[in-house]
This record gives structure tokens, sequence and C-alpha cells, in this order.
């Protein structure tokens, strides 16, 4: 089995309707630095994406941030997390958080955090990876997700296994033991470049 050493967390550049969401945020960027394992982000300090940072450097983990130029200074760019790359595109920055990342967690955001779940999970059904996908389910936020999920694979355009691409927890207590649970990959990677 992978030993997970790099999380890349997926979520909001706001901070939502629901304070729950952030005190998810927050368990999220804590538990990964109290059990080691460096946190790989969009690079944002506002928004879930700020609160899941500065949690992580607040219990002494390791941050790195990867943002576009053009976000740099609207997502206000963290320039206090332990590595910040600004890069050229949304691809390039969507490309290194897979390479630098041994697993995914998806938190509740907007429609960039679907665009990244559903590129990880496209690029897992591809197998180009076989990395872990959590999605944390805080506040029942994803429930509208899952169920249009169901509505594809019921309609005939994804296999029921499509569902097996992903591991959904209803909160970050749940995320450490889920890593650590993980099987491993059920076929090697794809030798195409992601």
């Amino acid at each position: 089995m992978t030993v997970i050493r790099s999380v890349c967390v997926y979520c909001g550049s706001n901070l939502g309707e629901s304070q729950i969401y952030t005190a998810q945020a927050q368990l999220v960027g804590r538990l990964l630095a109290e059990n080691g394992i460096r946190l790989v982000y969009g690079g944002g300090r506002i928004g879930l994406m700020g609160v899941v940072a500065e949690a992580a450097l607040a219990a002494g983990g390791e941050v790195v941030g990867i943002i576009p130029h053009h976000l740099h200074d609207r997502e206000v760019g963290h320039t206090g997390v332990t590595e910040l790359h600004v890069v050229d595109s949304m691809h390039t920055r969507k490309r290194m958080m897979v390479e630098m990342s041994d697993a995914f967690v998806a938190l509740p955001g907007g429609l960039g955090t679907l665009d990244e779940f559903f590129e990880v999970v496209t690029w897992r059904q591809l197998r180009l990876h076989d990395k872990p996908i959590i999605v944390l389910n805080a506040g029942d936020y994803w429930h509208p997700l899952l169920a249009l999920i169901e509505a594809v694979v019921e309609r005939g355009f994804a296999r029921r296994s499509a569902t097996s691409l992903f591991t959904i927890v209803d909160d970050a207590e749940s995320l450490i033991p889920v890593l650590r649970a993980e099987p491993p990959p059920e076929h090697p990677p794809a030798t195409s470049r992601i």
C-alpha cells in the first residue's frame, strides 16, 4: 500500500453559508499536520482555502500552495505557506496539484472544486492514476453531487463501478482512518502522462 505523505485538498475560495464548512476545513488542516501529511492546495488566503492552510500551519504542518498568476491577487495568494508556486495557468496548477499529491480530498466548494474533483475522478477511471479520492460531505453539502452521479449511473452513462472511484466521509475525523485504510491500487496507472 502507498504511504500517504501528501494530500491535495480541493475547496472553495468562499466560506459558504454554514459554519460547519469552516469547522471541518480547520479540522482537516489540523489533522493533516498532526499526522505529518503535507497539505497541497490552491494557494489562496481567502475562503475555505485560507482556513485549511492556516489550520495546517498553526499545527506545524507543511503547506504547499499552487496558484496561477491571474488569481494571485484575486484569491490573495498566501505568502505565509511553506511553498507558494505562482504558475502560468489553471492547467499547470491542476497538473502540479495532482503530481505533488498521494491522495485528494474534496471539501465544500464551488465550480472550481467541482472541476478539480471531476478531473481527478475521470483520470482515475481512465487509469491515469490510482490515488485515493475522498469526498468530505460536511453538513451534507455534497448530497446533490452524489445524487447526480447516481443518476448518471442509473441512466446508463457510467458503470456502477464509477461510484467506487471515490470514498465518501461525513466528517473530518474519518479522514485519516480512511486514508490509512485505503486498499492498494487495483490497477497500475497507464503509461501516458496526466
